[in-house]
């Protein structure tokens, strides 16, 4: 059994989405590069220059198909994602306006995350060759959690503090939506990503990146200008508090679980979010009946409950979480995460067609330099050096043009040819 914690990779919590479990491990990747590295070999072996071509020539489509593919799926992802965060906190304000209920609201939310696990396993059913029945398939993830499974112990220590995270993330933001629009909110949720890279930097020792740590400050700058831009008022201050809250709690669970649990497969994702669910209907259920009882989330009947809203905001923030913590399995994470940022703007549209915002230049330079920040967030680790090796290729293509003139060709043909060549460069 393979300790877990051995599993971390550097700089993986910070590529990760909002709310996933840092980094979940696909079987059909490795599918993947085997299959393209049998086709490599198999030409290899042939023996003629023709079958060698032919096996390149297949393998370079096969790569081009599923990376176009995956393209597809990332702009449908992106979509997803975006709409999926823009409706839930657009729906979530609406709800407030009838049902001033956030923690209730949250406990409800988080109940629906019981399902993971029955999803989990009829695609399981579906798509797998070897069928299990659900008492094996829920006994092979559980070793996830260890050696003895999912035991009392494993349980408070390892799974308990993650839900309270969890609720936490959720209510905090669910509160500064009572206190500020939905795309200050959106924006300032953004910056969790450059928490999560300065927590992975100082706890999981990850590398270094100058691009990041600038990236972070853009975020705090950003935090400061949104503050500013409503004059530090003591409502709008409350709700950026409660947001900034937020994004740091959502940062500080990917960390954490990074160091403590590793990555999860599929199953063992959809086992962990199933029992966090569990977990908060079982035993938090008694925090909203208090809330009710002591008139802090209070209303006359069950019947007044705007329970169509109740349903809407549960099911987005549920599909939500399924797209960001499964969307990898046929996109890329990066894809994914552009969906979050995208949804910024998407609640700017609409906050501006509701006249519930005043869109001053202070607002707009700071919800501009969070996005930002996220963005420079999202660059690979190596992208100084793919950088380079670009600028390479590029030099390297205007040598033969600039060397393939004849001894007897004038100077103003080469000169024209120079100029071909760097304009196709520079449009490009």
């Amino acid at each position: 059994m393979k300790k877990h914690s051995a599993r971390v990779a550097p700089l993986s919590a910070c590529n990760s989405p909002v709310l996933t479990l840092t980094k979940v491990e696909g079987e059909d990747r490795t599918r993947e590069s085997v299959v393209g590295t049998t086709d490599v070999q198999s030409a290899g072996a042939a023996g003629t220059e023709s079958g060698t071509n032919r096996g390149r020539l297949h393998c370079c489509i096969r790569v081009t198909a599923v990376q176009a593919q995956k393209a597809l799926w990332g702009v449908a992802m992106v979509m997803c994602v975006c709409s999926s965060w823009a409706g839930s906190t657009q729906l979530a304000k609406l709800t407030f306006k009838q049902f001033d209920a956030p923690f209730t609201l949250t406990w409800f939310a988080t109940t629906w995350n019981c399902l993971f696990f029955p999803l989990y396993y009829i695609g399981h059913v579906c798509k797998s060759p070897e069928r299990q029945t659900p008492r094996q398939r829920f006994r092979e993830c559980c070793r996830f959690f260890g050696d003895d499974g999912l035991t009392p112990k494993v349980f408070f220590t390892k799974v308990a503090p993650f839900g309270l995270l969890w609720i936490l993330t959720n209510y905090l933001y669910l509160q500064a939506l009572r206190k500020i629009n939905t795309t200050d909110a959106s924006a300032l949720f953004c910056c969790n990503k450059a928490f999560v890279f300065l927590l992975s930097w100082i706890v999981l020792r990850d590398r270094f990146m100058g691009v990041r740590i600038v990236a972070a400050i853009l975020a705090i700058a950003g935090i400061v200008m949104m503050t500013y831009a409503d004059g530090f008022h003591s409502h709008s201050v409350i709700g950026i508090t409660f947001v900034v809250a937020s994004a740091s709690m959502s940062a500080l669970y990917k960390v954490l679980f990074k160091m403590v649990l590793g990555s999860a497969k599929f199953g063992e994702a959809a086992l962990f979010l199933s029992i966090v669910g569990s977990a908060n209907f079982v035993l938090i259920s008694f925090v909203p009946v208090i809330l009710y009882f002591t008139h802090v989330e209070y209303i006359g009947s069950p019947a007044d409950i705007p329970w169509g809203h109740f349903c809407g905001v549960a099911a987005l923030i549920f599909a939500f979480n399924v797209l960001v913590n499964f969307g990898i399995a046929v996109t890329y994470p990066t894809l994914i995460s552009l969906g979050i940022v995208l949804s910024v703007p998407v609640n700017a549209m609409v906050d501006l067609y509701t006249c519930e915002i005043n869109f001053n230049t202070v607002r707009l330079i700071a919800v501009f330099i969070i996005c930002l920040g996220f963005l420079m967030l999202l660059l690979p680790e190596d992208w100084d050096q793919c950088i380079i090796q670009l600028s390479t290729k590029l030099r390297k293509r205007d040598e033969p043009a600039e060397g393939s003139a004849e001894p007897g060709a004038t100077t103003g043909l080469n000169w024209r040819g120079r100029s071909r060549t760097s304009m196709s460069t520079f449009t490009h």
